[in-house]
């Protein structure tokens, strides 16, 4: 017997942490998300479960192989297909109503104006080392006004970041700008997490390498980050509470079963986020001449 989908009937399961308005306010909703891998293809997932029925999706990669560990959207059947491709089709298989666009070149300065039009909040699930195209959305995000958010998967655990229409913006929190690559790279990992509370469980430093642009990541992080995730869009787009903004920072590590909320005015200009750079710079340096030796 063939099923017909009926929105309300697959989204009734919400119903008591939202309500019926609530769940229309998400139907009508848009949200872009740039990058569909580690975390962005389990945000897709868990935004289209939660009842979004709007979504851009931006990703120029396929998926393969070494992708099977953390990315919900690689399967022997994927290896080799577009991630956008890949994902519009599930989050479609969810939800048949939903209205996907795919950005399979990523978000590059011709196509930025589409990816963000119209646009509710923006989420961040780019590589950790394209800095480039981060910069460049946060920065349209934060002239048009689009609450833009990152959860980035550390060790085995989450660190998150919002950055609020009218408040910190992403330049003003890193600090980036007019440094070379490599500390750019530092100052970005310091501001994501100055707790590092993933530092002291790293077993095998043979993993990273920012020389080759790669690093360990693991599917708990991943899950832990589309938690955090969608109940932040969710926060938003509902007006639902507060939600702590840059210059706050927020990271959870269940290796560790520990917790940090952490303040830093001024971003990485901030003393305490000096002295962690002092810290991250010589590691980063200490294992790319390593590898490169």
């Amino acid at each position: 017997m063939a099923v017909q989908f009926d929105y309300q009937r697959a989204y009734s399961r919400n119903i008591g942490w939202v309500t019926h308005e609530e769940q229309e306010r998400l139907r009508r909703a848009r949200v872009a998300i740039a990058g569909a891998g580690g975390v962005g293809a389990i945000h897709a997932v868990t935004l289209a479960r939660l009842g979004i029925g709007h979504m851009h999706i931006a990703d120029f990669d396929e998926f393969d192989v070494h992708n099977f560990n953390r990315q919900v959207g690689a399967f022997m059947s994927t290896v080799g297909r577009p991630k956008t491709e890949v994902m519009a089709e599930t989050v479609a298989d969810i939800n048949p109503e939903i209205d996907v666009k795919v950005f399979g070149n990523g978000v590059t300065a011709a196509n930025l104006d589409e990816f963000l039009q119209g646009v509710d909040v923006y989420v961040d699930s780019i590589d950790f080392f394209a800095l480039p195209a981060r910069r460049m959305i946060f920065k349209a995000c934060h002239e048009r006004g689009i609450p833009a958010l990152t959860a980035a998967p550390l060790g085995m655990g989450v660190a998150f970041l919002y950055f609020k229409p009218g408040g910190m913006s992403f330049e003003e929190y890193f600090r980036v700008e007019g440094f070379d690559e490599q500390e750019q790279y530092a100052r970005f990992a310091a501001g994501l997490s100055p707790a590092m509370l993933q530092r002291r469980y790293l077993v095998d430093p043979s993993g990273v390498s920012f020389a080759e642009k790669r690093g360990p990541s693991t599917m708990m992080a991943c899950n832990l980050c589309a938690g955090v995730m969608g109940t932040a869009v969710l926060k938003i787009l509902l007006g639902r509470g507060p939600l702590r903004p840059a210059p706050w920072s927020m990271q959870f590590d269940a290796y560790q079963q520990r917790f940090s909320h952490a303040w830093r005015p001024f971003g990485n200009a901030n003393p305490l986020q000096q002295l962690l750079l002092m810290f991250v710079r010589p590691v980063l340096r200490g294992r790319t001449v390593a590898k490169q030796g």
